[in-house]
This record gives structure tokens, sequence and C-alpha cells, in this order.
């Protein structure tokens, strides 16, 4: 692999704002404090919990892949500060676009068991009902969710209301034309939008050096939206991060956009193997960055982590991949040819003759 594709680990991390360094030493950060003064050990307790949580989450929806129970899986490990931080942030009314590896946001958002899995089982609906969540279905199309964020934002500027819209996708997105539309089309029409980049450095076998030889958020101000560069992997930053972009969205001064730069630990999704593209020394290099041994030798150095509380925020990660995976299993899948229902509010013969075809092309497979 040239050096020029090979994503650099020290000097991305080096343009990037962060609270908490690798080792969980607190760093003065000027820019960021203001926005997590309040944040006591209790608060940070519960994003370490969240994170731990996420952690469990992602490998139940690895193993259960693996076991044949969902068609795929696109993993977030390493990628847990970015998004607990991020979506603990957001006010109850601020609505989320996500792609389809959020699996931190859905839970910062109050998913139950099988929201998680819905989807990926290929069951009936959109895995979750956008309206209790305030979050729109995966999107699998990439970067398609930004233009559908900006076009909520347009909404809610004609509303009046206080609400912002999220959009969260990857660094391989930034290369879609479909994201730098909805960056001109926000920064036009001054909409309350946050684009949250979250910078894993693979989009799938492509490295993030291949696309960009600049650091992604300094595409933002090229457009008219202020950004910001965050150590993806620290908590306390992603935080203070989104609340300064939300603020800056809330009242009135049009998008914002964060970079968080973090990494894909596992592979692209279980389809992928990532040991075809990259190194194993990459890899540890961005293991000994943990976001999670991060924030608890943070907390262990400040005597504010026990191993009783640890053990609890595990227990409660225990409980949910076990109710994950009963719910998983429970899930009862419809007819096929239940698809056509619904369809029209009256029978329509076009559609009936579609169903007829679909039937018997269903039926082709009977004991063959």
């Amino acid at each position: 692999m040239s050096s020029h594709t090979t994503p650099l680990v020290e000097s991305d991390l080096d343009l990037a704002e962060r609270i908490l360094a690798p080792d969980g030493t607190r760093v003065p950060n000027p820019q960021l404090d203001p926005y997590v003064a309040e944040v006591d050990a209790a608060q940070l307790r519960a994003l370490y919990r969240d994170m731990i949580v996420l952690r469990r989450v992602d490998s139940e929806g690895v193993a259960l892949q693996r076991q044949g129970q969902l068609g795929l899986w696109a993993p977030c490990q390493g990628q847990e500060a970015a998004q607990i931080g991020t979506a603990r942030a957001l006010a109850p009314q601020d609505f989320v676009f996500p792609s389809y590896r959020e699996h931190g946001v859905l839970l910062a958002r109050g998913a139950q068991p099988g929201d998680y899995v819905r989807m990926w089982r290929g069951e009936e609906g959109s895995a979750f009902d956008p309206a209790d969540l305030n979050v729109a279905p995966l999107q699998i199309i990439i970067g398609a969710q930004t233009l559908h964020a900006v076009g909520y934002a347009l909404g809610i500027q004609h509303d009046g209301t206080d609400e912002v819209a999220i959009t969260y996708f990857g660094d391989g997105a930034t290369s879609q034309g479909d994201v730098n539309e909805a960056m001109v089309f926000a920064a036009s029409y001054h909409v309350p939008v946050v684009f949250v980049c979250q910078n894993n450095h693979w989009a799938i076998s492509e490295p993030v050096g291949l696309q960009s030889q600049f650091p992604l958020a300094g595409r933002a101000p090229g457009f008219g939206i202020p950004s910001m560069r965050v150590d993806g992997n620290d908590v306390l930053a992603c935080l203070a991060a989104m609340r300064w972009a939300l603020e800056h969205a809330r009242s009135g001064k049009g998008p914002a956009y964060i970079e968080t730069v973090t990494y894909r630990m596992g592979p692209h999704t279980t389809a992928d193997d990532p040991k075809r593209y990259r190194d194993d020394a990459e890899l540890e290099s961005w293991r000994r960055r943990d976001p999670i041994t991060r924030v608890e030798a943070h907390l262990r150095a400040a005597g504010e982590l026990s191993d009783e509380q640890a053990a609890e925020a595990q227990a409660d990660a225990d409980v949910l991949a076990r109710d994950m995976r009963a719910a998983c299993l429970g899930m009862v899948t419809r007819p096929a040819l239940s698809v056509f229902d619904g369809v029209y509010a009256e029978p329509h013969t076009g559609l009936e003759r579609e169903r007829d075809e679909y039937a018997a092309y269903l039926a082709s497979f009977e004991g063959a």
C-alpha cells in the first residue's frame, strides 16, 4: 500500500480537538470546555455505561448474523464515543437521519431490543417507528440521508420551531454528490441542520487518505458552513462539539458540521474481510486509543468508578443483548405475498396481476 493511502494516526489526532487524552488524562480545551463544564462524574459514568452497552449490542448483532439470524450487520466497534457523545447532546424534539451504522444513536434515542435487528432480519417495517424515536429509517444508500435531513430542516424553518435536524454519515459518503448537494442547499437556505461525519478511516476497502489529502472538516467552510474536527474516541469532546453545533443551528445561524476522527475496528459489514486491505499494526495503533478504556481510565484515576459500578454497566449490557436476541428469535415473518397488502385503498387490477405473477414465482420453488 502506498504511503499516501495509509491513514496517519498521529497527524489525524494532532489536528483534532480533544478533552480526554488517549490515556484518560484531562487536557485543557478553551473552545470545548465551556460546553461540558457541568458534566460531573455521574454523567460521565452514564456515558461510559452507554458505550459499554453499545459495544455489547454490536457484538450481539455480529453473533446473530454469523448464526444465520440476520442477513447483515454493520459493526460500530471503536465508534462508541462518536455516536454516544453526539447523540446524548440532542434535545428530545430533534430529528436524526442516520446511515446504517448508528446503533449508538438508536440506543441514545430509546430504541427497544427488537428495533436494532428488525431491518437486518428483513422483517416488516423500517425496524422501528420513526415518530417514536425521532429517527428516520436507517439509510443504506450512501449519503442520501443528508438530503432528507436538509429537507426536514427546511420544514423546521418554515414552521418556526426550535428543532434541529441531524444527519450522520461516514468519510466515504463525503465523496458522494448527495452530501455536497445537501451542504449547498443547507448553506443557501440557512437551515437548522447539523452534519456529523464519522471519519472511521475506511470506506469499505478505500482509505480516507485516498479520498482526501486534507481533513474532511475543511470542506464545509467552502460551502459557508462552520465546522469542527474532534477526536472521535473522546466522548467528552464529541458531546461538547455537538452542543456547539446544536447551539449554532438552533439559534438561527444556519448549518454546522462536525468531523469525528475515529476508527472502524471491525469489518465494514459482516460481508467484508478487512484483513484483505489493512494491516494489523494499524489496527493495534488504534486499539490503544479505545474510547471505552479512555473514559474508564479517567474515571478510575479520579476515584469515580468502582469495580461494582463497572460490573453494573456490563450487566446492563448483557440484559439488553439477551433481550435483543430474544426479540430477534421471536420475530414471525409475514407471508411473502403480504407485501401487496395495503398498497392501495381499493383493489387494483395491475397490483393483482403482479401478485399472481409473484405467487407463481414462489410456487416454482416448491419441491425443488
